[in-house]
């Protein structure tokens, strides 16, 4: 009769009194205490833990988004581009989030809808921040957070700094490629407006990858990105409208219609129309 393996024979660490644990490194004991049923419905916790989980994930993205935009300034493209492939890797999970989610019934939803009130998760002051770094900055989102002075001002601090495409369109200027002044100059404030001398510099570096290959690289990069960001938003759609159909959502938004005008933002417009007169 074989005996129970014991992981302390080949030096596993057991101990933990007063030592670092997993537990302890993690802090476990506030995250899984963070799930706070507000009805006795068994899929709330699936719906709380799907949108914890994803703003976990919308974390570490803008950890990725900001430092690679960091070094793309610096004209350090080549770590940037890593964590742009990491970016799109979080977002390939944040799609794979809604799977779990769909497998929820809308009789199943209803059991705890109302319990949520006016939130919902258009009011993401960290996938609003997504949006702004990367450069959709719509100023009338500001409005869902001005109850919280602290994320107005994180907010307004993004919106006062150049997007991850301000900076990359930058990277064509600086390669010697013509960028007008009025768009490097421009208020940062306001969205991106697709500019044909934008289009007609990365054509360039479109028509010819082996003289242009870091900036070509960092196109791919952004196309990544936004394609899993398409998904995200489209998966978004389908799944509301598996579970509550066409009703208005809880924040007051139209839902699904609401959700699919925001298909029709397009974050690198030019990357996406220079595939058409290439």
């Amino acid at each position: 009769m074989s005996t129970a393996y014991d992981p302390a024979q080949d030096g596993a660490q057991m101990a933990f009194d007063g030592r670092m644990s997993y537990t302890d490194y993690l802090s476990l004991d506030a995250i899984l205490s963070a799930q706070n049923m507000r009805t006795s419905a068994h899929d709330e916790m699936l719906f709380i833990i799907q949108h914890q989980t994803s703003e976990l994930w919308m974390r570490l993205a803008l950890h990725e988004i900001g430092a690679a935009r960091a070094l793309l300034a610096k004209g350090e493209a080549r770590p940037a581009f890593k964590m742009l492939s990491r970016v799109a890797r979080i977002f390939e999970q944040l799609n794979g989030a809604w799977d779990v989610l769909r497998t929820m019934t809308p009789s199943e939803y209803t059991r705890f809808r109302r319990e949520l009130g006016q939130s919902s998760g258009f009011q993401s002051w960290q996938y609003r921040m997504i949006e702004y770094a990367v450069g959709n900055r719509n100023t009338a989102m500001l409005r869902p957070h001005a109850h919280r002075e602290d994320l107005t001002a994180a907010l307004e601090a993004e919106l006062a700094q150049p997007s991850l495409y301000d900076v990359a369109v930058r990277q064509l200027a600086n390669a010697g490629l013509a960028i007008p002044d009025e768009v490097l100059n421009r208020d940062l404030r306001q969205p991106w407006q697709a500019n044909d001398a934008v289009e007609a510099a990365w054509r360039t570096v479109y028509a010819d990858p082996e003289n242009h290959w870091e900036l070509y690289e960092l196109a791919e990069k952004l196309m990544d990105f936004e394609d899993y960001f398409r998904r995200w938003r489209f998966n978004h759609v389908t799944t509301v409208e598996r579970i509550i159909g066409f009703k208005r959502g809880t924040g007051g938004t139209s839902g699904v219609q609401y959700l699919r005008r925001m298909l029709d933002v397009v974050l690198f417009p030019e990357l996406w129309h220079l595939r058409t007169s290439l």
